[in-house]
């Protein structure tokens, strides 16, 4: 993987970029990360195909304009520095008192909220992405959940901005290795659309994806 450096920051080379998705599906399982993105596997259940049917209807709604809000769907996005490209389902563009256009992202789910970072992480990705590409600030964004059909609005604080950023360089890593990590077994495993594929009670010994950050940060050792 070849990396650039201007004005002191480390950049990614354009063929170089992964998929801002991939953050989730890292977060979620470093194994299923990787038999997508390294060994180019899919496999659907209800639970993905009523994602993707979700998503597709949003990208496909085109663009709003009204006074003081602009809404562009299917956005395309992308950071040199976090080595990300993609996608944001909806960006809204807010106009402020001074003139200026303030970008805020807008991510769609399916379900409900998740107890893990996964969803903030990857909203938190395209407002870095549209913070890069616009020369603006993205203090804030929305996730929209079906099951509560209401928005949830996600602060970018230092906090989840360094999550962020440390989860790409995580899959970066793992993805830069093109090695599939050994499967393990956890309770959400039964809902993943691989374990056909995956067999993850094959293996008994558990790790984490936070338990992978910490690995590939260094930390705990």
């Amino acid at each position: 993987m070849t990396r650039s450096t201007t004005n002191l920051k480390t950049l990614y080379n354009e063929d170089d970029l992964i998929m801002i998705s991939a953050l989730q599906h890292f977060l979620f399982c470093p194994r299923q990360c990787a038999l997508i993105h390294i060994e180019q596997l899919w496999q659907e259940n209800r639970l993905t195909a009523e994602g993707r049917i979700l998503h597709e209807r949003v990208h496909s709604a085109g663009s709003e304009s009204r006074r003081k809000v602009r809404v562009e769907f299917d956005m395309p996005i992308r950071s040199l520095e976090l080595g990300l490209i993609g996608r944001a389902d909806v960006v809204e563009f807010h106009l402020q008192d001074d003139g200026q256009w303030q970008p805020y992202p807008v991510e769609y789910k399916r379900g409900r909220p998740k107890k893990d970072d996964s969803d903030l992480v990857q909203l938190c990705a395209q407002a870095l992405c549209l913070e890069e590409m616009l020369a603006v600030e993205v203090p804030e964004g929305a996730l929209y959940y079906g099951k509560k059909k209401r928005r949830t609005v996600v602060k970018f604080d230092s906090r989840l901005r360094q999550t962020t950023r440390e989860t790409a360089k995580a899959l970066h890593d793992l993805l830069g290795n093109c090695r599939t990590p050994l499967p393990e077994y956890r309770r959400r495993c039964n809902s993943c659309s691989f374990i056909d594929l995956c067999l993850p009670k094959t293996v008994g010994k558990r790790r984490t994806a936070s338990g992978y950050l910490r690995r590939a940060t260094g930390e705990g050792e």
